[in-house]
């Protein structure tokens, strides 16, 4: 039988992992900043999630969410603490667009209304609500996917958002810091736009989280940047340590709206994720990860930023926190290839020129030079300096 893959095979086989590095099998060792996707930003094999999931995979592996587990209560106490305050609900589903399937389902039936609003650059999944919501015409071409989606241009401000967002609008979704799309920060201006013009129509403003959330960007949610509080944020990737799991946070009348029946998922709580989760949500505020992320990334950001500088390929270099891009003027694949096969660095591709970098929080400066040096030296050599 043959392996149908979503994704180009990066010809490598990985065998092992530890915290920020992964081994092949010849016994290579990559700096891992792509992470999964950003998953593994607590790195690999963390010991405090590791010894977690082996204890409770001798106690109890399966329970349908409708049975209440130790795992279960434990995760909810855990995860609780790093929740903003306005939240009150939270589900647990397994992955990042059934996240987002949910908090759009909320938003349908809180409201009563129909129309959604995204940006352009936007990537919120691939189930049909989500990608629905997900700008990327190459993604979305062929499929019959809803079809009240209005998507507004991000470079065009405030103006844009008022125009767009009415009493019709059942919920604007947004990333305040585009992943896929480019690793684009939203400006300030943009992102209170949207939370003034949701409040205006009595429509739902939902963050996605998902690669922004729990520290990525210095702070535990992105949108705390923003000095807004939204009504709905969805979390995955990292919360569980890379485990399968996501979760969507919301005011507490938002979450009531989603009535039995409405979504639904047989692996959402599964005791392995919950022990994951709760014994990552330890982990994070023991060791602080958001304010270490915050440092580590500053460093790598001017470090990129000053090596950067004088070569020729290069647009721009912007992010936050951990979560930084550099724009290009070419395609990144030939620079994401010999970062992997001559520097042992393990990036990825966001847009269509941007090598996206996602580490994981306990990066060293040694770590960030790397980085940043072999990406020079990549550039230089496959285009010139």
């Amino acid at each position: 039988m043959r392996l149908v893959r979503f994704y180009p095979p990066r010809g490598l086989k990985l065998v092992r992992g530890s915290m920020q590095y992964v081994w092949d099998e010849g016994g290579n060792r990559y700096l891992d900043a792509n992470t999964g996707h950003g998953a593994a930003f607590l790195g690999h094999a963390n010991p405090d999630i590791v010894e977690a999931i082996q204890r409770q995979a001798a106690e109890l592996m399966v329970a349908g969410s409708s049975f209440d587990t130790p795992a279960m209560e434990e995760a909810v106490e855990e995860f609780s603490k790093l929740a903003p305050g306005w939240a009150e609900g939270l589900v647990f589903l397994n992955t990042g667009t059934e996240a987002v399937e949910a908090a759009i389902k909320m938003a349908w039936q809180y409201t009563g209304r129909r129309k959604l609003v995204a940006l352009q650059g936007s990537f919120h999944g691939r189930t049909m609500a989500s990608l629905s919501v997900t700008w990327n015409p190459r993604y979305r071409s062929g499929l019959p996917l809803y079809g009240d989606v209005e998507f507004i241009d991000p470079r065009k401000g405030a103006g844009a958002v008022e125009d767009a967002v009415g009493d019709d609008t059942a919920a604007v979704i947004v990333e305040v810091v585009q992943g896929e799309g480019g690793v684009n920060p939203l400006t300030p201006e943009l992102v209170k736009a949207v939370r003034d013009a949701t409040v205006r129509a009595g429509a739902v403003m939902i963050v996605d989280e998902i690669q922004t959330g729990y520290g990525r960007t210095g702070k535990i949610w992105a949108h705390e940047h923003y000095n807004i509080e939204p009504d709905i944020i969805t979390a995955g990737k990292a919360i569980a340590g890379g485990m399968p799991a996501s979760a969507v946070l919301a005011r507490g009348e938002i979450v009531e709206a989603l009535k039995p029946g409405w979504h639904g998922s047989t692996h959402a709580g599964n005791p392995l994720a919950m022990a994951a989760v709760a014994a990552a949500a330890r982990h994070f505020l023991r060791e602080r990860v958001w304010e270490k992320a915050a440092a580590a990334g500053d460093t790598l950001l001017s470090l990129l930023s000053s090596g950067l500088q004088d070569v020729r390929a290069v647009r721009s270099v912007r992010g936050r926190g951990l979560m930084i891009g550099v724009d290009l003027r070419f395609d990144p694949g030939r620079v994401l290839r010999c970062l992997q096969e001559e520097k042992r660095i393990l990036a990825l591709k966001a847009g269509a020129t941007v090598v996206r970098f996602l580490p994981p929080y306990m990066i060293t400066e040694e770590d960030a030079r790397a980085i940043a040096g072999g990406l020079r030296d990549c550039l230089c050599r496959v285009y010139g300096c």
